[in-house]
């Protein structure tokens, strides 16, 4: 273990421990403790079918080298199993000791199928009749049907059935359909019943004349990670559509199982699934709560945070009913959005929309990374390509967990007629950012936008992440070399102003910490999802070392150990968790004496983002707009935020604070849509 860097993976895990923390707050809404609930689950099995996978991969092949922390596969595993076990069995103490009790008094139930009276069990033996059982397919193992293919993330009941004719005893395997909701809300709509339990009370249906002996739950996980990037392919649409129909037979990594469950069962199904014995987590509660979002989703405002308002930015406000020609606006002015406190659909889809209906907007270049199901923005990009615009757009297809999806909006894409390209193997395109190119009388002008999240209306309103929208002609001809790039056979690695990997990030990035560990008063703000790349954890350290000051705020993973004497006395590193998924990534270099320069991007400080993806950092340098992000900066600095602080001994500890620093940042964001330059005061980072 290594007396310079966290663990990855054990850090993952610290964060999503923060995400149930909120869940475990009293201050929290009950349906938005609910939400969490199946937030840190869904957390969960992203890391088990991805990183876990990865992990055990590693040992089955006898891989014995080690991450900058030190700690080889086996011994990660061995940390890992014990605090996610540790992690599930809170998540399973704070659903069942505290949130259902809760729920309980608001007059939403969980109730058992046997406690139910005739009436309401003739009500969900209909239910059942009508839309439960045509889609069950109740699987037996014996020696003419061998063991059942068990898919990954379903929820199932173990079924022991008896033949009393031979006496023979079989096991059966009933997946419980993903396709119905997890619970079944009774006509009152205040009781809630498991599908599981209707399920299995109704089991004698599904294997007539047999003598049903018991049934348990069990849920399994598999390795989902796919390989392509790693491929040698000439057509990357073709294999990553084979690569998703090979994610369903991934290994297993994983099996939940009700506490009950007996350990010959238990046994029985480790063996089929080839997982030992450390892989198997025991839940004393309800399985699977990632159907807890039905529950969230439930009509009761009084039990969910306040609804805010999305503020549309002051210069882009509808006038008389008709917004304002975006272009005009730009022409005088750059706009700094930060959402979701200002409004997704009343900037950067109004740019967008304006461009495909403007006779005069000749061409829209744009990346596509997570748009979604329902995307409005590629929707917009498929009325410009039917307007007989030029269209262009890099649908990264490995996107992981939206594959699917982007081969989907690719293919309509290229039906509309617009320029589809798929991104590069072993190189994926992160990069948040959109051209437009407008003719203007003799002459073209270029728009841009450059952001920290993706081009997704509805992750929009959940994910906090900030935008530059501009008309900067260095900016936007930087952005032109990147679409050659990415669409030809550019070999150009220089830029003007934006910091763009694989190529510059890296280096100039360092290149900015050394500035200021040279510098007598050198200060360093770093906002990221996650900070993992040891060479930039030891450039700050040194910057550390030499007096530098140096602040990072850090959702998720961070590797670097803070405060700690003779290594990094002068880091701080902050965490905030909030109704929001905190995802903009904010660099600021430099000293008030000596000004600032700002940088927002796509990128974290990972190895895979600094080498093995495309992304892209923009200067945000209008004095205005610096202004901006320094507030931001500074409600989430300050010592009266909410969050929580990285301790010297690597535990995370909740801060003292009493500021709520996503409802700070609202109440900014409605003062500016209202008032203009009539702002409170920003709290420093010293108060």
């Amino acid at each position: 273990m290594s007396d310079r860097y966290l663990n990855r993976e054990l850090s993952w895990l610290e964060f999503n421990r923060r995400v149930l923390a909120i869940a475990e707050e009293e201050e929290t809404p009950l349906l938005e403790r609910v939400k969490f609930l199946a937030i840190f689950s869904t957390n969960l099995d992203e890391f088990f079918q991805v990183r876990v996978a990865g992990l055990l991969e590693q040992v089955a092949a006898g891989v014995s080298t080690t991450p900058p922390d030190g700690m080889t596969p086996t011994e990660q595993m061995g940390a890992i199993r014990q605090v996610a076990g540790e992690l599930m069995r809170r998540q399973a103490e704070i659903t069942e000791e505290i949130v259902i009790p809760m729920l309980a008094k608001q007059g939403i139930r969980f109730v058992n199928y046997d406690e139910l009276d005739g009436d309401d069990r003739t009500h969900l033996d209909d239910q059942f009749r009508d839309t439960v059982y045509p889609v069950l397919t109740p699987l037996a193992v014996d020696p003419a049907h061998p063991f059942p293919y068990i898919s990954n993330l379903s929820l199932n009941l173990a079924v022991t059935i008896r033949d009393p004719d031979t006496a023979a005893v079989r096991f059966a395997r009933v997946k419980i359909p993903p396709i119905l909701s997890r619970f079944v809300v009774m006509p009152d709509g205040e009781r809630i019943v498991p599908l599981e339990q209707v399920i299995a009370h109704h089991l004698g249906d599904l294997f007539p004349g047999m003598e049903i002996l018991s049934h348990y739950t069990f849920r399994v996980t598999r390795n989902a990670d796919l390989s392509i990037e790693e491929a040698e392919a000439d057509d990357l649409l073709e294999a990553v559509a084979m690569e998703l129909s090979r994610r369903r037979f991934g290994r297993a990594v994983r099996l939940e199982v009700g506490e009950d469950m007996p350990v010959d069962t238990v046994d029985l199904l480790r063996r089929e699934l080839r997982l030992d014995d450390s892989d198997v987590y025991r839940i004393d509660g309800l399985l699977d709560l990632t159907g807890m979002w039905t529950i969230a989703g439930l009509d009761r405002p009084d039990l969910k945070w306040p609804v805010w308002p999305h503020h549309t930015p002051l210069p882009l406000v509808p006038v008389d009913g008709s917004a304002p020609n975006i272009f005009d606006v730009l022409r005088t002015t750059e706009l700094l959005v930060q959402h979701p406190y200002d409004s997704f659909a009343g900037s950067v889809e109004e740019l967008l929309r304006q461009a495909a209906a403007d006779p005069d907007v000749l061409a829209i270049k744009q990346t596509v990374y997570r748009a979604g199901q329902d995307s409005g923005i590629v929707g917009t990009l498929i009325s410009a390509a039917n307007a007989g615009k030029q269209v262009v757009v890099l649908v990264e297809l490995k996107a992981r967990f939206e594959e699917e999806q982007n081969i989907e909006w690719a293919r309509r894409l290229e039906e509309a007629g617009a320029h589809v390209v798929y991104g590069f193997v072993g190189l994926k395109t992160h990069a948040k950012v959109m051209l437009i190119v407008r003719r203007e009388g003799e002459s073209v002008r270029r728009y841009a936008h450059v952001g920290t999240g993706n081009y997704n209306g509805a992750t929009a309103k959940l994910y906090e992440d900030v935008g530059l929208l501009t008309a900067d002609e260095d900016l936007a001809a930087d952005l032109s070399d990147l679409f050659n790039y990415l669409t030809g056979y550019s070999r150009q690695e220089k830029y003007r102003k934006l910091l763009v990997s694989p190529f510059s990030l890296r280096s100039q990035v360092i290149e900015l910490i050394r500035r200021e560990a040279a510098a007598h008063d050198g200060h360093i703000v770093i906002k990221v999802n996650s900070l993992v790349d040891a060479q930039v954890i030891d450039e700050l350290y040194a910057a550390s070392a030499a007096g530098t000051k140096v602040e990072l705020l850090v959702r998720g993973i961070c590797c670097l150990r803070a405060g700690v004497e003779g290594l990094s006395e002068n880091i701080r590193v902050r965490s905030v968790v909030g109704r929001y998924l905190e995802h903009s990534r904010v660099f600021r270099f430099g000293s008030h004496a000596r000004g600032h320069d700002y940088f927002i991007g796509s990128a974290d400080l990972m190895p895979r983002n600094l080498d093995r993806r495309v992304e892209a950092m923009a200067p945000v340098e209008a004095p205005a707009l610096r202004s901006r992000l320094e507030e931001a900066l500074d409600v989430m600095r300050s010592s009266k935020a909410v969050g929580w602080d990285l301790q010297p001994d690597d535990t995370w500890q909740p801060t003292a604070g009493t500021v709520d620093v996503q409802q700070e940042l609202q109440i900014r964001a409605a003062a500016r849509s209202s008032e203009g330059s009539d702002l409170p005061r920003s709290l420093s980072a010293s108060d």
